[in-house]
């Protein structure tokens, strides 16, 4: 499991789309997909930024939804302060394209209107993407809404919010063991396996960076218990975390699954 994933900008998506987003066991973004940042052919066929910069403005819904979309690729900071903007656009489709290219263009400025957006926006789809965004802010501010849209959202939000969890071992020891519980709790609860794998990933990058402790051996416990979830994409995440943590207990469990055949 890699964790967060980026997406393609250039899939077309709809307004039935987003009410299909809304739903339970929807887990898919057309957004999902977008090329890599450093995707030589992505990087070829990049919008002009002068263009999409001034597009921005524009009253035209369609042309700020354009513009919106072209800073899932393009990376400029004077885009910033026009994307934060856009989170509160009336057109869902703007504000989700929005919060994935702040999620590409990540600022310290950015971070409190994600939040806000993130506790008031009624579409899964937009929230969705703010969780992605604010994954990739490496701020200690997301951990409250991070861990709240795991928690209490639908599937397609806990989804992400796992992985983007995962990423505050990028900014902390601290804030990385203060995501650990709800991991744990997800790890062991939520019901869609997805949700699960992505708990799996995350409770081994949070784990790698805290001190050896009770939070710690929690953590290892959990991924231990996961070898033998129902879902093997659960079981092999579990495993991969517990491999590259290389845990003397975490191993043993593996070995003697292993040797049981059970894994």
């Amino acid at each position: 499991m890699e964790g967060i994933q980026c997406c393609k900008v250039t899939d077309m998506y709809n307004e039935e789309d987003l009410s299909l987003l809304d739903a339970e066991d929807n887990l898919d973004s057309p957004l999902d997909h977008m090329a890599a940042v450093d995707d030589p052919a992505a990087e070829a066929n990049k919008p002009d930024v002068e263009e999409m910069l001034n597009l921005l403005d524009s009253p035209e819904v369609t042309q700020r939804m354009i513009a919106a979309r072209a800073f899932c690729e393009l990376q400029d900071p004077r885009a910033i302060p026009r994307l934060i903007e856009l989170l509160a656009d009336a057109c869902p489709l703007i504000r989700v394209s929005a919060a994935y290219a702040l999620g590409r263009n990540p600022s310290d400025s950015a971070v409190l209107p994600l939040i806000h957006q993130f506790n008031q926006d009624w579409n899964g789809y937009v929230r969705k993407g703010v969780v992605w965004a604010l994954g990739n802010c490496r701020d200690r501010r997301v951990l409250a809404p991070l861990v709240d849209a795991l928690q209490n959202d639908i599937s397609a939000v806990r989804l992400w919010a796992a992985s983007s969890l995962g990423q505050l071992s990028e900014v902390s020891p601290d804030a990385a063991e203060a995501a650990i519980p709800s991991m744990i709790h997800a790890l062991k609860t939520d019901p869609m396996a997805a949700v699960r794998s992505n708990c799996a990933w995350s409770l081994g990058q949070l784990s790698h960076v805290i001190s050896v402790g009770d939070t710690y051996n929690q953590a290892i416990q959990t991924m231990i218990n996961a070898l033998r979830d129902q879902d093997l994409g659960v079981q092999e995440d579990a495993k991969s975390s517990l491999i590259k943590l290389a845990d003397p207990t975490g191993l043993q469990a593996i070995t003697e699954l292993e040797n049981m055949g059970l894994i």
